[in-house]
């Protein structure tokens, strides 16, 4: 390695006028050599002892910007390692020793086989090196296999099952059994594929802590206002995170997952896992270092080949994104979204650093034998949402996400124990144009409009905006509108109105309680008529002083609750187990007063419309979004009897946890379900 440095640092300064090897009046090629070899050998040694000490010092930066700080950290360290160098002949201007610092540690990355992810023999010697390492620092590990979850987040079932039938995910489709790229290897299934259905709450925040925590209670959307504490609560927000995961632990009275010898990697919630990386729920923790969230970047990045090598790549996926946007825009794609501003970084941050950190993690996980690892990879779900479920984009980070499990398999094969591989989603993805773009405003104008508030003056030329107006009139008895007379109510009362994909929540935070659809109507006449009969709008949810709970649909519907086995009414074309979704999120203490779901097509490509500016939405009932898959061993049992259907997170919980037993690994007490501890 050292001499593939000499050899790159003197193709560069042969190259690059700012990169000297040599003083102004001239050295022997033998003289230049040696300073060369020199530079390289300190520069090797400054990044083998002072890169990991910086890559410390910098945890509490920002992952973005820690990845742009790579090549400034790796140019500061090439023109100290210059300095040391005997001679004194050689030098580097700032801008081009970043330059120099990033190509060395790129051709020493290539060479040493740390940019391998397939079948070839510099990759496997790699491997055997590190399983041969930790065996020599580690005892023996335990002859019951192990079990890796890997979750690809926002891939549904169907999106699957096209992506195996068009090859682009070979690895997924010999486990299949459908198909192999190595003549050697026959085509013989190793894995089972099965559907199963999501909450109301088609979401990773909801999923994900059903699925790591057994218990998804009281979460009825990816964001919602409590009353009780006045706060509108966010899955993804660290501090609300660490609150829901403390919540489903009270209740169901166990730890989680993997409470035993488990690891949580770039997930929500922990899982109960004593080994946390990139772990949101204990991000805002002052435990140790080792348990903070941004520790996993450190493994990762006390490596500079890693790290140049994803910020490499982490500048190429910027470009490609901006690329591809531009295209889009040329072409006027439609439905299309905006994809400025900071959302090439955020892509680039989901679908390379987060993807590299998290299987460089899993990999450890293996290689150090750990019982069970469950895993999230993000990358799918965050371009879906921007260029579509179905887009030749979306299309290409699957196949990347097939490498990546590609990798892991390989891994296991150097493991000290056996792996069972799980791969299964949290939701999938419908995909539809925006709630805004067909009607020109929001929701949350069309119930500002309802409720005889002021809205934007575009909204109002809308013709959704004009009707609800109208509606308010009528409703108040007022046969023309007053110019300059607009009720203004005080702050107190005005709605709160969240989205989750194609999911809204309408609160009103002066009522302490969740209101009635009498109380609603008494306030704001016009509301729920506006709402329910909105075509973009599918069906709403009340709370009902006769009934207890009611749904509500166009032409004057109202279906109590447990009446909708008869009747479905509106629900009757979001399919089987709608009815039930909308049963269990009206029992939640904080749904909110109106939960609205937007309308849906299954005529029209399975179409919702999100009330967020999203192409590729979920949240709600709706298509393909309530439809994720597990993918399972089948040495594992079956997921689901014959005839029996996988019903939300808090089941595939349940199964989970069997399959673990079922391996000898990590056992939730199982004295009873987490419903009946609960109760």
């Amino acid at each position: 390695m050292w001499a593939v440095s000499t050899v790159t640092m003197l193709v560069l300064a042969g190259l690059l006028p700012d990169f000297q090897l040599q003083s102004a009046d001239g050295d022997s090629a033998t003289s230049i050599a040696m300073t060369a070899a020199l530079g390289a050998g300190a520069f090797g040694l400054l990044s083998a002892l002072a890169w990991p000490l910086l890559v410390r010092l910098l945890l509490l930066v920002p992952a973005l910007v820690l990845g742009l700080l790579v090549f400034f950290l790796n140019g500061s360290l090439l023109i100290v390692a210059l300095r040391l160098v005997p001679s004194g002949d050689s030098e580097a201007a700032p801008e081009t020793a970043v330059i120099v610092a990033a190509v060395m540690s790129a051709v020493a990355s290539a060479t040493g086989a740390a940019l391998a992810v397939r079948d070839d023999d510099a990759y496997r010697r790699r491997l055997y090196r590190l399983a041969d390492r930790r065996r020599r620092a580690l005892p023996p590990g335990p002859s019951s296999p192990g079990t890796v979850f890997v979750q690809l987040d926002g891939v549904g079932h169907d999106v699957l099952l096209a992506a195996v039938g068009r090859n682009l995910m070979p690895t997924v489709a010999h486990w299949l059994g459908e198909g192999t790229a190595d003549p050697s290897r026959p085509a013989r299934p190793t894995h089972r594929l099965a559907p199963w259905r999501t909450d109301w709450s088609s979401q990773t925040g909801a999923s994900q802590l059903g699925i790591l925590h057994g218990s998804n209670h009281d979460v009825p959307a990816f964001r919602w206002y409590e009353k009780a504490g006045r706060e509108v609560m966010v899955c993804n927000r660290p501090a609300n995170a660490a609150e829901l995961q403390r919540r489903a632990i009270d209740r169901t009275g166990d730890g989680g997952l993997l409470a035993a010898d488990g690891a949580s990697r770039g997930n929500l919630f922990s899982g109960g896992a004593d080994e946390q990386a990139l772990v949101l729920s204990i991000a805002t923790r002052r435990r140790g270092r080792e348990n903070r969230s941004r520790a996993g970047y450190f493994a990762y990045f006390s490596d500079p080949a890693n790290a140049v090598r994803t910020a490499l790549s982490f500048l190429a996926e910027v470009v490609r994104e901006i690329g591809q946007s531009t295209r889009a825009g040329v072409r006027k794609d439609r439905p299309r979204v905006s994809r400025g501003g900071l959302y090439p970084f955020v892509r680039a941050f989901a679908t390379v650093v987060e993807r590299d950190v998290v299987v460089a993690a899993v990999m450890g996980d293996m290689l150090a034998g750990r019982t069970a690892v469950y895993a999230d990879l993000v990358a799918y779900d965050e371009v879906a949402h921007h260029s579509g479920p179905g887009s030749r984009d979306a299309e290409k980070v699957l196949a990347r996400l097939d490498r990546s499990l590609a990798l892991i398999e390989k891994v296991a094969e150097h493991a000290p124990r056996p792996y069972r591989i799980v791969v299964l989603s949290d939701h999938g993805q419908s995909p539809g144009e925006t709630f805004r773009s067909r009607y020109g405003l929001g929701l949350g104008d069309l119930v500002r409009a309802g409720c005889g508030l002021p809205v934007p003056r575009r909204a109002r030329r809308t013709h959704s905006g004009a009707e609800a107006r109208a509606a308010v009139r009528a409703a108040l008895r007022r046969p023309v509108e007053e110019g300059g007379e607009q009720r203004r109510p005080s702050r107190r009362s005005e709605p709160i109105v969240l989205a989750s994909g194609n999911l809204g929540l309408v609160s009103f935070p002066d009522v302490p309680h969740r209101m009635t659809k009498e109380e609603i109507d008494a306030r704001h006449p016009a509301l729920l008529t506006t709402l329910a009969n909105h075509p973009g709008v599918g069906f709403l949810l009340v709370r009902s002083e006769e009934h207890g709970g009611v749904v509500l649909g166009a032409y004057g519907a109202e279906l109590p609750l447990d009446r909708l086995d008869e009747d479905p009414g509106p629900l009757k074309v979001f399919g089987p187990g709608a009815a039930d979704a909308v049963r269990r999120t009206h029992s939640f203490p904080n749904t909110a007063d109106i939960m609205v779901n937007s309308a849906y097509d299954p005529a029209e490509g399975g179409e919702v419309l999100a009330f967020e500016e999203q192409i590729g939405s979920h949240g709600g009932l709706g298509g393909a979004q309530g439809k994720p898959f597990l993918l399972s061993p089948r040495a594992f049992s079956a997921p689901a009897d014959d005839g029996e259907d996988l019903v939300g997170a808090e089941h595939v919980h349940r199964v989970l946890r069997r399959w673990l037993r079922e391996s000898n690994g990590p056992q939730v007490p199982l004295d009873a379900e987490p419903e009946e501890r609960a109760a």
